[in-house]
């Protein structure tokens, strides 16, 4: 054999060790995109699971909030009176304690006239029966 048959001989060696490696390659390969194949599957299957359990909750959680809306909407009056009670009983009570102040200060100044003539009238009285 000349120095061409063996050069030959080395590069068909090479390349059929090239093929082999390439085929248990390409193997691996596909069954790594079987595998990702499978997984995506198994992915969307629960995504779809998982939307329609989500798409119900939140049917529910509509309904709920409606209705929570409408008790609301039905006990706001009555929150509305208490605050305007509450402000009338703040305005009574406000009356009352300066109707409260002007009899303290008036009955303060009758009583201090009072107290007054009584001193007066005592000691008219004292002098007359001397």
């Amino acid at each position: 054999m000349d120095l061409v048959g063996i050069s030959l001989l080395i590069i068909a060696i090479a390349f059929a060790a090239l093929v082999v490696y390439l085929v248990i390659l390409l193997k691996n390969v596909n069954e790594t995109v079987g595998e990702v194949r499978q997984t995506v599957k198994l992915l969307t299957s629960d995504v779809d699971t998982t939307l329609h359990h989500t798409n119900a909750l939140l049917a529910k959680t509509n309904v709920l909030v409606e209705d929570v809306n409408g008790k609301i909407n039905t006990i706001d009056p009555v929150f509305t009176t208490l605050a305007d009670l509450s402000v009338s009983v703040s305005d009574l009570n406000q009356q009352a304690r300066k109707l409260t102040s002007k009899a303290s200060n008036s009955s303060a100044s009758t009583f201090g006239k009072v107290g007054s003539a009584a001193v007066v009238a005592s000691k008219l009285f004292k002098g007359r029966k001397k």
